[in-house]
């Protein structure tokens, strides 16, 4: 059985969504264990949706990626 997670971040520009996709980008290449992410940006909107075999690993990539995302936009308003 697969697990599925979904999320919508909403941004003031197309361009906030690209950098915060792009910071995350190389994560999505080095895979958390045992899941699948995939990350699209549409207009203003970045999508994230995080598949997994096990819950256990879903909640661990849902956490791992929500702080990255939290740390990419703090770094994104201090630049």
């Amino acid at each position: 059985m697969t697990h599925k997670a979904s999320f919508l971040f909403f941004f003031s520009s197309t361009k906030d969504a690209c950098v915060i996709a792009q910071s995350l980008s190389p994560e999505t290449h080095h895979r958390i264990p045992k899941s699948y992410v995939r990350l699209t940006v549409e207009k203003k909107t970045l999508s994230m949706t995080i598949e997994s075999e096990e819950v256990s690993s879903l909640r661990a990539a849902c956490n791992s990626y929500l702080r990255w995302i939290q740390t990419a936009l703090s770094v994104r308003q201090l630049v």
